[in-house]
């Protein structure tokens, strides 16, 4: 319960004492399955949950997702928002965090994890797929599939992947990156889309001032939010932005080199919101070497079977519970006869 705000509580419990108040069930498990099937929860649109959620008093959390029934998954688990992450939706493609999938790949992607879920997602959007032009196209397509926000960092395209090390990480120019964010705010048509600036300064080997000076410069272009990144096992670099930055603005942070940090850390620099970046599909990968290696080697299904999903589950997830009833509703009860 760490990662939860003494002020909130998960949606989905929300709406399963919802369920116990109005129906006086005691049946908890019929509740929940179905409270876990239904359609959305919030009647706000995806942009203005997100927007909230940036300029909330509290510290959120999103999750990675890079397929629908992840997302699902992400926002039955309880997190209020998903993070569409590069490396994991190249990974799942299996081809390299180097924009070898292309962006119609990506938003075709995000287009059935938008549909299976009610909760915001927010784009790992890379350098917007080129110039200003790219990435206000992007920023259309994506409004038009109900995703709420992208993300854009400041290097060249193709980018590299900000965790490898001894690879060149060459930096975009910091005005011509500023224009490109006021080039999607302006493009953007719903006031509540979200454009967040990803600041990769101190990836690439640059120090504080860099690193301050790029932020400030997004933020007077327009950025909602500044996601500073790191690659340090410690928060230090975080640590002094923080303290220079003096909140002008709301700060995304992806502690995944530096896992170790307590989260109440993060909440007393008073950062916005923390990305969990890649979990579910590093996960992924290793249930499914130790899935398949046992498989091969017994050459039999016995001892796997009770430790992964039932097909149930994965019917449920895939909302077969909706179809059933539709086809009862709209399929004639009668076989024509001839």
């Amino acid at each position: 319960m760490a990662c939860i705000s003494s002020k909130r509580f998960p949606r989905i419990f929300i709406r399963l004492l919802d369920e116990f108040h109005h129906n006086k069930t005691k049946n908890a498990g019929t509740v929940l399955f179905r409270t876990m099937s239904n359609g959305p929860v919030d009647t706000e649109k995806k942009t203005t949950q997100l927007k909230k959620m940036l300029t909330s008093p509290d510290l959120e959390f999103i999750m990675e997702a890079h397929n629908g029934i992840s997302a699902k998954i992400v926002e039955q688990t309880g997190f209020k928002g998903i993070w569409g992450s590069g490396l994991s939706l190249s990974a799942q493609w299996c081809v390299r965090d180097s924009n070898e999938a292309s962006w119609t790949q990506v938003v075709d992607m995000l287009e059935f994890m938008s549909d299976a879920t009610s909760i915001p997602i927010l784009l790992d959007a890379d350098t917007g797929y080129g110039n200003f032009n790219n990435a206000r196209r992007l920023v259309r397509k994506l409004e038009d599939r109900g995703i709420a926000g992208a993300c854009m960092e400041d290097k060249l395209f193709p980018k590299t992947n900000s965790l490898h090390e001894g690879r060149a990480q060459p930096l975009a120019d910091m005005e011509e990156f500023a224009l490109k964010i006021k080039a999607c705010k302006d493009a953007q048509r719903d006031p509540d889309f979200c454009i967040v600036a990803r600041v990769e300064a101190f990836i690439a080997g640059w120090g504080l001032d860099e690193a301050l000076k790029r932020a400030t410069a997004y933020r007077e272009a327009g950025a909602d939010a500044i996601l500073m990144h790191s690659k340090k096992s410690d928060p230090s670099e975080i640590e002094a932005f923080m303290k220079a930055w003096n909140n002008q603005g709301p700060v995304i942070i992806v502690p995944t080199k530096y896992y170790t940090t307590p989260t109440q850390h993060f909440r007393d620099m008073g950062v916005s919101m923390v990305i969990w970046a890649n979990h579910n599909m590093r996960a992924s990968i290793k249930a499914m070497q130790e899935t398949s290696a046992q498989i091969y080697q017994e050459c039999s299904l016995n001892s796997v079977e009770p430790k992964i999903a039932s097909v149930k589950e994965v019917f449920r997830l895939q909302d077969e519970p909706e179809l059933v009833s539709a086809e009862d509703k709209y399929l004639p009860t009668k076989p024509q006869e001839n």
